[in-house]
C-alpha cells in the first residue's frame, strides 16, 4: 500500500467502506454511522481520492463495488475484525485474564483432536477465553481471511486458499456409514456402496468434502446416486434423522463414536473405504500467532502424533 494511503486512511474510512458494501446506499450507511448523508458522500469521495481509484459504481439501484472496491472491502472487514478482537483481548487482559483464542474446527476434528487439545490448554491457561466455531472448511476459512479467527483446523476448499494461508497436515479424517440400531442392514461385516444405494440417505450439501467424496465413490463404482434422500447442512440434524428413520448417512467416525458406543447406531463398514484428504492447521501467511495460538498449535501437533489421528 502507498505510504500516502497508509498515512491518510482512518478507522471511520474503513467503517464507511464496509457500511456502504452492506447497505448499498450512502443514506443507509450514513444512518448506521450516525452521520448525515452529505458527510458520508464527502467521506467516500475523500477515500476514493486517497486510493486514487473508484471503489463503488453509482447506479439507479445504489452502489455496486468495483473489482478494486471488492478488494478494499475485504481488507477493510479484516482490519476491523482484527481491531475488534484486539480490543476484546486487551480488555480481558486488563481485567486479569489471559485474552481470547478464536479458533475454528471442522466437525471431524472437533470431537477428538481439538477437544483434547482444548482441555490441555485450559489446564495451563484456565483464564484464557476460548471461542470455538464449528463449520465447514470453506466457511471457516472465510472467517480466517476476514480476521475473525486466529487459526483453523480444517483443509483448503479452493486453490485460492493456497495463496492466502499456510497449511500443516495433522491427521486423516476417517468416514463411516451408519444407520440406526436395529436397521434391516445391521449385522454384516462389510458393505459395498451397491448394497446401500437403494436405501434412504441423509446427505450433507454437495459442496462439503464428505459429500464430494461420497459422490465420487458412487461414480467410481459406476453407480447412480441415491434418489431417496434428504440434504441437510446440520450435523446435529443428520444424527437425529439417522436415529429416528431408516436413513443411512456417511459421517466422520469421530462424530458417531458416542452413538455407536451407546448402542444408538450400527456401523456399516464400507469396502473400499471412503477417505478424505488430511486436515490440518491453517493459519494466515506472514502473520505471527499470539502466544495462546502458538501453544494451542503445539498441543495439536503433540496430540495428533500421540493418538495417531
Amino acid at each position: 500500500m502507498d505510504r500516502s494511503i497508509t498515512n491518510g486512511l482512518k478507522m471511520r474510512h474503513l467503517s464507511l467502506i464496509v457500511a456502504l458494501a452492506d447497505h448499498h446506499t450512502t443514506h443507509r450507511a450514513a444512518s448506521q454511522m450516525n452521520m448525515t448523508q452529505s458527510t458520508a458522500s464527502k467521506m467516500l469521495r475523500d477515500v476514493e481520492d486517497l486510493f486514487q481509484a473508484t471503489l463503488f459504481d453509482r447506479g439507479a439501484r445504489g452502489l455496486k463495488p468495483t473489482p478494486l472496491g471488492e478488494f478494499v472491502i475485504a481488507n477493510a472487514r479484516a482490519q476491523l475484525s482484527r481491531l475488534e478482537r484486539f480490543s476484546d483481548d486487551f480488555r480481558a487482559r486488563r481485567a486479569g485474564g489471559y485474552g481470547t483464542l478464536n479458533l475454528g474446527a471442522i466437525s471431524g476434528a472437533a470431537p477428538s483432536l481439538v477437544a483434547r487439545s482444548l482441555a490441555d490448554i485450559k489446564r495451563t491457561r484456565p483464564q484464557l477465553t476460548v471461542v470455538l466455531h464449528g463449520e465447514t472448511s470453506d466457511a471457516l476459512l472465510d472467517m480466517l481471511e476476514n480476521g475473525r479467527l486466529d487459526l483453523v483446523v480444517g483443509r483448503y476448499s479452493t486453490d485460492r486458499h493456497q495463496h492466502l494461508f499456510d497449511f500443516e497436515p495433522l491427521a486423516y479424517e476417517r468416514l463411516t456409514a451408519v444407520a440406526r440400531a436395529g436397521h434391516a442392514l445391521q449385522g454384516r461385516a462389510r458393505y459395498r456402496l451397491a448394497d446401500l444405494v437403494d436405501h434412504p440417505w441423509v446427505l450433507q450439501y454437495k459442496t462439503t468434502p464428505t459429500r464430494k467424496a461420497l459422490d465420487a465413490g458412487f461414480a467410481d463404482a459406476d453407480l447412480p446416486p441415491p434418489v431417496n434422500t434428504i440434504e441437510c447442512g446440520s450435523i446435529v440434524a443428520i444424527l437425529s434423522l439417522v436415529q429416528v428413520s431408516d436413513a443411512v448417512a456417511l459421517l466422520p467416525a469421530a462424530l458417531v463414536e458416542a452413538h455407536l458406543a451407546a448402542g444408538l447406531f450400527t456401523e456399516l463398514p464400507l469396502r473400499p473405504e471412503i477417505r478424505l484428504d488430511q486436515f490440518g492447521l491453517v493459519t494466515r501467511k506472514r502473520e505471527p500467532l499470539s502466544d495462546a495460538a502458538q501453544e494451542f498449535s503445539g498441543l495439536l501437533r503433540i496430540n495428533a502424533a500421540r493418538w495417531g489421528w
